[in-house]
């Protein structure tokens, strides 16, 4: 494997680097004390990836079991306990680990626990999930049709 053609190709560099303080806020807020903060956009990787830090409360559920098919997913848990299921078992992830999907790979998450927990969460290539988290709680008072496009235009297939 070789590294990739020239992104940049222009003299010696340039002043470019984005800097987010730890104190800024969310971009959504969910309910139980969850939170996103929308770390590195598509948009702002030019699709690349995107990277976003999420905040479960305790005793959070998340997404029942679903795969992707454009993009992986890729999870750090940075606090607290975040049970991950791989297609076949369920995983306790704790600070530090790192559990990767690729393409296609049936996953879910949610967090059990009587504690919150932080984990980043990094989607490659990038895609535009902000809707996708935004929009996510008012999906379920969908029209079935409506809320299958959604699904569809957002790469996630359900198996549950």
């Amino acid at each position: 494997m070789s590294y990739p053609e020239p992104v940049y190709t222009e003299g010696g560099g340039r002043i470019s680097a984005e800097y987010r303080p730890a104190s800024t806020a969310p971009n959504l807020l969910t309910g139980n004390g969850g939170s996103t903060h929308y770390l590195a956009t598509a948009e702002s990787t030019h699709g690349e990836f995107g990277l976003y830090r999420m905040n479960l409360g305790p005793g959070v559920g998340g997404p029942a079991t679903h795969f992707h098919r454009t993009i992986s997913e890729s999870f750090f848990i940075l606090d607290g306990t975040v049970r991950i299921f791989d297609g076949e078992r369920w995983t306790d992830a704790t600070q530090g680990d790192f559990v990767r999907v690729p393409q296609g790979g049936l996953h879910a998450f949610r967090n059990d626990a009587d504690a919150p927990a932080s984990m980043l969460l990094l989607f490659t290539p990038g895609a535009p999930r902000e809707e996708y988290f935004e929009k996510l709680g008012e999906v379920a008072q969908w029209p079935e049709e409506e809320r299958a496009e959604f699904f569809v235009k957002h790469d996630t297939y359900w198996t549950d």
